[in-house]
């Protein structure tokens, strides 16, 4: 299975955090499953370091990524226009961008906000 890791869910992993649930360690860590991490969650720590929101930087992140073996998953203009087609139900531009790229990829957006489930069945709340 291909899944993309929403932006918190990544940080979360990285860390070992607590609020990533069992199921979702499980099938981040489980070598069948291919693991994506998106430019747009790198773009999206850049911005909040650079307000100060959050201390961890995107050149730390993309260290902390290399050792994991998830995949890198860029930007395409097919990703572009799958967005522009979703239904305003989350006003936020990264998770919108990543709502299109597992529908696009396919692939399943692992996630633990709610409002991102109503987007249908690539999503997978944790």
């Amino acid at each position: 299975m291909k899944i993309l890791l929403d932006t918190h869910i990544l940080l979360w992993a990285l860390v070992g955090d607590q609020r990533l649930s069992k199921k979702g360690a499980k099938l981040i860590s489980d070598p069948q499953n291919e693991v994506l991490v998106s430019a747009v969650s790198l773009w999206e720590v850049g911005i909040k370091h650079s307000l100060g929101r959050i201390t961890v930087s995107p050149e730390c992140l993309i260290e902390a990524i290399a050792s994991t073996g998830f995949d890198q998953l860029a930007v395409t203009f097919d990703h572009c226009v799958t967005v522009s087609r979703l239904p305003i139900i989350h006003r936020d531009p990264f998770d919108r961008m990543l709502v299109a790229q597992s529908l696009s990829v396919p692939a399943i957006l692992m996630t633990h906000d709610q409002t991102m489930s109503k987007y249908g069945s690539t999503i997978l709340l944790v």
